[in-house]
């Protein structure tokens, strides 16, 4: 039986840490969908087709990552995916914090599907999306911190 899990993020934009733990789930499953959310409480800077071409061009040598867009529950998506799991990063215990809540709520509405939390790897432990397009904002070199794809899109969006 084929073992797919759902990432899940807002992905604006991807950074190197999501796509370590994107690395390290292809590893442990065989299908691994990158699910680009809308998150309704954020203003995103790219859009939803910027981030999934993003996504693609950065797991490009991946060959079992599939991108794609979901709205609603992430539950419902997962399982429409036929996945046992939601696999989610952790890279501090404010993380922890938020995750456990939404892992448990999930649970409580389809039990079939659990989530599995990677720990981020140190070196990516300080790294967010937010600061990412910060550092870029005041023209700081990114370029460790992303894909090149992604520092490319980002000097173009900011100029």
């Amino acid at each position: 039986m084929s073992k797919t899990v759902v990432f899940p993020g807002s992905f604006d934009p991807v950074t190197n840490g999501h796509l370590d733990l994107i690395d390290r789930a292809t590893k442990m499953f065989d299908h691994v969908v990158v699910a680009v959310l809308h998150n309704q409480a954020k203003s995103p800077l790219f859009s939803l087709e910027e981030k999934i071409n993003m996504l693609e061009e950065a797991t490009a040598s991946l060959d079992n990552v599939e991108v794609d867009a979901s709205s609603g529950l992430l539950v419902d998506y997962a399982k429409e995916k036929n996945a046992c799991a939601i696999v989610r990063g952790l890279r501090s215990v404010s993380d922890f914090e938020y995750e456990v809540p939404q892992a448990s709520m999930n649970r409580k509405l389809n039990e079939e599907i659990d989530t599995i939390f990677l720990i981020t790897k140190d070196e990516y432990a300080p790294l967010s999306s937010s600061l990412v397009k910060e550092v870029a904002k005041f023209n700081g070199d990114i370029s460790e911190f992303v894909p090149e794809v992604v520092a490319k899109g980002l000097k173009e969006k900011l100029k």
